[in-house]
């Protein structure tokens, strides 16, 4: 007798290997914002640079995928955090009201704005 399939495993080749190709030029973008905004049918990621004395951010990079591949992404996320943890410690989160104020705190009173000093 056979098994009824698993509702969560999609029909098909089980264990079928995708290669994914990385290119060697392609650039690398730093971002310490995330903003994510979502309609029915997508979720865009707009990943941001913000540079401490600046007046603004950039959005270096928007990602847009669908509501099913942005919670494996977060799966995924949780996953690697998990090992990271395990091989480093735990990642303390500070306690301010926002990342922003922690990353990068206003100078301190008496301190030349330019320099820092």
């Amino acid at each position: 007798m056979s098994q009824p399939p698993n509702p969560g495993t999609p029909p098909g080749p089980q264990n079928k290997k995708i290669a994914i190709e990385i290119p060697g030029n392609l650039p690398a973008t730093y971002a310490n914002v995330a903003f994510i905004t979502h309609t029915m049918s997508e979720v865009v990621l707009d990943f941001a640079q913000i540079l401490p004395r600046m007046p603004k951010g950039m959005v270096n990079a928007r990602i847009i995928m669908s509501p099913l591949h942005a919670k494996q992404l977060q799966l995924a996320l949780a996953q690697s955090i998990t090992t990271f943890e395990q091989q480093f410690g735990e990642i303390k989160m500070p306690k301010l009201p926002h990342i922003a104020d922690y990353l990068f705190p206003p100078p301190a009173p008496g301190t030349d704005e330019q320099s820092g000093q």
